[in-house]
């Protein structure tokens, strides 16, 4: 009756107006049945996005961007610097002779390099030698920088939980203290790709593919998984891979580090070569082809969800 919905909008208002608000309007948008993603599946491709990161790099001095880098950002969060719902990535360019000071932060960041040889990362005062498909880590709060001795690009994808870290209001960011950046590093900070590369063959010639992942394995160390919010992994899909349709709580975020295939997303095709990104939404149906030998690499924050009780995953078909 009218007058009842005008009692109650009189009513809500006097909650409002204490600071309070009804439940029963917002349970099923703030507890869903599933997953609800805002994040859409979506490509980069390496190809055209590539110009434009050496364009950024005539256009800018590293000292004048600090971190020349191009944001992947998904557009169902546009102006959130994110590419999912919990996580940060981008394309950070650095060329000859280019150095960034020693910093830290409370964001957990790891490299995935795409192109370029020489380049380096130091973590605690310990230098990684960049190659194309390692990754290299810098834990949160550790002391790290990195440098471009060489006389070619360097480009990487970066991958960081900032927006995880800035859900709890606890970030912190800065240059190192002098001691912290020769400290020597207790810890495995990088995982050079002809080892991991060795690993997933010897991985293959161990099993048979997963009917949805083909041959995958996930980058640890002592303690499990190296980085506490995300997880990473590399996985090789056989010549004339089909694979099964899954779908899991954590949007995972793909590079392709060698070959090119077709993966179907939400019921969607998206064509992939070489060092193209691409995402995956959260619960959002997901299946990989490639008719030669191919590697992805991906990450998640499955480290987090797992840690929480909250990380599912399902086969469709």
């Amino acid at each position: 009756m009218p007058e009842i919905a005008a009692e109650r909008q009189e009513f809500y208002q006097r909650l409002d107006a204490k600071n309070a608000a009804p439940l029963w309007e917002v349970l099923g948008r703030i507890i869903p049945s599933e997953p609800r993603p805002s994040c859409v599946p979506v490509l980069w491709s390496y190809q055209e996005l590539r110009p434009l990161l050496m364009e950024a790099g005539r256009l800018i001095t590293a000292k004048e961007a600090e971190r020349r880098v191009l944001v992947l950002e998904n557009p169902g969060a546009r102006g959130a610097s994110r590419i999912t719902q919990s996580l940060y990535a981008g394309l950070q360019l650095v060329m000859p002779g280019e150095i960034t000071s020693v910093h830290r932060h409370t964001a957990t960041a790891f490299r995935f390099i795409l192109e370029g040889r020489g380049a380096y990362t130091a973590v605690n005062g310990e230098r990684a030698t960049m190659r194309p498909g390692d990754f290299i880590l810098t834990p949160s709060w550790t002391s790290h920088d990195h440098g471009n001795p060489s006389d070619e690009p360097v480009v990487w994808l970066d991958g960081l939980d900032v927006p995880i870290v800035n859900l709890f209001d606890a970030s912190f960011a800065g240059p190192a203290p002098e001691q912290a950046a020769i400290e020597a590093p207790n810890l495995v900070f990088a995982y050079p790709y002809s080892s991991s590369r060795e690993a997933l063959e010897r991985s293959c010639r161990a099993r048979s593919p997963d009917p949805c992942h083909g041959v995958r394995i996930h980058y640890t160390d002592p303690l499990g998984y190296p980085m506490p919010t995300m997880a990473a992994f590399l996985q090789l899909l056989p010549a004339g891979f089909r694979g099964k349709s899954f779908r899991s709580t954590d949007a995972t975020i793909y590079c392709a580090a060698e070959g090119r295939g077709v993966s179907h997303i939400g019921g969607k095709p998206f064509e992939w070569r070489e060092h193209d990104v691409f995402v995956v939404p959260s619960w959002c149906p997901v299946s990989h082809e490639s008719e030669r030998e191919s590697v992805l690499f991906s990450f998640s924050d499955r480290s987090a969800q797992r840690a929480l009780g909250l990380w599912r995953e399902e086969t469709l078909s």
